[in-house]
């Protein structure tokens, strides 16, 4: 029965993204031209995803989730420093690429996913738990990204950037309509007021994890792979290291059980296409982010089976 739950939970993903791989490497889709799509994804379905989820939970489930925001959040941005001073100690990799890494490893694929993983062993209200985890990431690790990237391009123009450019990079950066979204939705929640039925009949059209999902495949199916000490400390940091955190954390602060369960569940998602997807925007190095989400999705497979069989088989 539980084998069962668990091929009906991954089978579905994994199948998306292997639709995507597959679609890049015959050429049916450009692999190499996903700007458009980039857009679609980050600009206009994922902050719709966000939004929806978030502003239609009723305010009593928004502070429900509050521990949930808390508890991802410590363990995300934990992973995320950690990742960030280590591969720049260690390795020559410049502040902009080092940021990207780490968001990729520190901030796992909840819309690609978690969303559908969750949504099946959970049911229809594991969506609220995913768009708070999402926010999160978004409110608090891609904003921190964003504007790590944006004073690396400043610097690069010139010397040492001003207080006005420092403050234009970090405009841009929570700005972005991925941070934006989640964080107006919670409010919306916040403040009791309901999403309309019309706006919510709206958002619903062009919200899909699915696009997201594809597009992580086909932008991987354009990554040449290579598997060195960083893709291996990386998988691991993502598959086994970041769902430990999460059991640390949650030890450490009080949160019921089945909320520790979903938030342990979803550290133990793979690694995320943010970093991959801002590489591509920014044109920096989205090789070996791809190589980094190839591996820890792959590995992923026993790890995500794992996680569900331990912690849902009561």
């Amino acid at each position: 029965m539980m084998s069962n739950a668990i091929v009906m939970a991954l089978a579905p993903v994994f199948f998306v993204l292997l639709l995507g791989y597959a679609a890049g490497k015959l050429h049916i889709v450009d692999n190499h031209q996903v700007d458009g799509l980039n857009a679609l994804v980050m600009d206009f379905a994922l902050p719709a995803s966000l939004f929806a989820a978030t502003a239609s939970a009723s305010r009593s489930q928004m502070i429900e989730q509050a521990p949930l925001f808390l508890v991802f959040g410590v363990t995300m941005l934990l992973l995320y420093v950690a990742w960030y001073f280590a591969v720049r100690t260690f390795s020559n990799v410049s502040r902009s690429d080092a940021s990207l890494q780490a968001l990729t490893i520190g901030f796992p694929n909840l819309a690609g996913v978690g969303l559908p993983i969750v949504s099946s062993v959970l049911g229809p209200t594991g969506t609220v738990p995913v768009a708070v985890a999402l926010a999160s990431g978004s409110i608090l690790i891609s904003p921190l990204t964003l504007i790590i990237v944006e004073m690396s391009r400043g610097k690069a123009h010139g010397a040492e950037m001003s207080v006005m450019q420092i403050l234009t990079a970090i405009r841009r950066a929570l700005t972005k309509p991925i941070v934006l979204a989640p964080a107006l939705g919670i409010l919306l929640s916040l403040s009791d007021l309901k999403l309309d039925a019309l706006a919510d009949a709206c958002l619903s059209l062009i919200e899909s994890a699915g696009v997201a999902l594809f597009l992580t495949g086909l932008i991987l199916s354009a990554q040449s792979f290579q598997l060195d000490w960083k893709v291996v400390a990386a998988t691991a940091a993502s598959d086994v290291i970041r769902p430990l955190l999460a059991v640390a954390v949650v030890y450490f602060f009080p949160i019921s059980s089945e909320a520790a369960k979903t938030a342990i569940l979803l550290a133990a998602v793979p690694s995320g296409f943010f970093g991959i997807l801002f590489a591509v925007n920014y044109r920096l190095d989205s090789a070996t982010a791809g190589s980094m989400v190839i591996a820890s999705t792959g590995f992923s497979i026993a790890t995500m089976a794992i996680a569900i069989a331990v912690l849902f088989s009561h």
